[in-house]
């Protein structure tokens, strides 16, 4: 009752939905980049929202299934196959004992998210089973390692076949321009207007550095009086300004407190596309008030069944 992985490709992570609480004792809740499709990916099994899953980066990743169970895989096109046949996305399938699976490489996205019907067996560390490698928290033997060859990762046997599709509006596209929504942060850790108007005039591009904890972008240097602040307890998408007046958008794993000024705040449904956004994207941001957001994210959480 087990996935065997054959080849644990670029970065592979077990994800649950996140490690939430600990933040103020400098723990991270990391967690799905991609929580859209990963959402999506437990909705289509009729999983609970935290039930853990893979999440495959940039491909290479080679699994055989030992007993059969159902699978819906959401996110990038990592150009995936069943034994050696394309296989769908954003949709259920059911698996045999044998099944090879193969993810290779992206032809548009990064991250794809492989669940299995009650999603995977694996130990919990501090309430979650998410994977910070960086803090060597969660995953399999709970160190942080991402997963290897050899590896085993338990599921339950399942005999149910129920073919379920994500409607096709949910379907995102992964492109190369992008425009995020982003709550400005007018005050004493924030940026003067003037920094603030010349980040949303402006075009960026995603650089090659991105990875959990962040996505650095590119575009002309913004200038800003202050060298930094007293430093303070970091959100999820927070866009923080540096020295060299290069944006940084923080992500899932990023650091709990930071010293850098800070432009704002990425809207929390956006930070998906950015996730999912390769090196040279374009990026702009459109400022939008609080009010704008909260309805949507109140439906979002209703949708999914969210309980935090």
């Amino acid at each position: 009752m087990s996935l065997s992985i054959l080849n644990g490709g670029f970065l592979t992570l077990i994800q649950d939905f996140g490690r939430y609480g600990l933040q103020h004792n400098g723990i991270t809740h990391s967690g799905p980049l991609d929580e859209h499709a990963f959402l999506w990916a437990n909705r289509l099994l009729n999983n609970h929202y935290n039930s853990p899953q893979l999440e495959i980066s940039f491909g290479g990743f080679t699994a055989r299934f030992n007993k059969k169970t159902m699978i819906a895989i959401c996110g990038a096109d990592l150009s995936a196959t069943l034994n050696g046949k394309a296989l769908p996305l954003w949709q259920s399938c059911y698996v045999n004992a044998g099944d090879e699976i193969r993810f290779t490489s992206p032809k548009s996205g990064l991250r794809t998210y492989l669940a299995v019907k009650e999603g995977f067996t694996v130990p919990s560390q501090l309430n979650s089973a998410a994977t910070v490698v960086r803090e060597k928290l969660g995953g399999l033997r709970q160190s942080g390692e991402k997963m290897l060859e050899k590896d085993v990762v338990p599921y339950q046997v399942c005999s149910e076949e129920i073919s379920l599709n994500v409607p096709y509006i949910y379907i995102p596209k992964y492109q190369n321009k992008v425009k995020l929504r982003f709550i400005p942060n007018r005050s004493v850790s924030g940026c003067s207007y003037d920094a603030t108007n010349d980040f949303t005039q402006q075009v960026f591009k995603v650089t090659s550095q991105i990875d959990r904890m962040g996505y650095r972008l590119e575009g002309n240097a913004i200038s800003h009086a202050s060298a930094g602040i007293i430093s303070q307890g970091i959100t999820l998408g927070a866009i923080q300004l540096p020295k060299d007046g290069q944006p940084i958008v923080l992500m899932k794993d990023r650091q709990t407190m930071g010293g850098y000024p800070q432009l704002g705040c990425v809207a929390y449904l956006d930070l998906p596309l950015l996730a999912q956004s390769m090196p040279g994207t374009e990026v702009s941001f459109v400022p939008v008030a609080i009010s704008d957001l909260e309805g949507e994210l109140a439906e979002h959480k209703r949708f999914f069944h969210l309980d935090l």
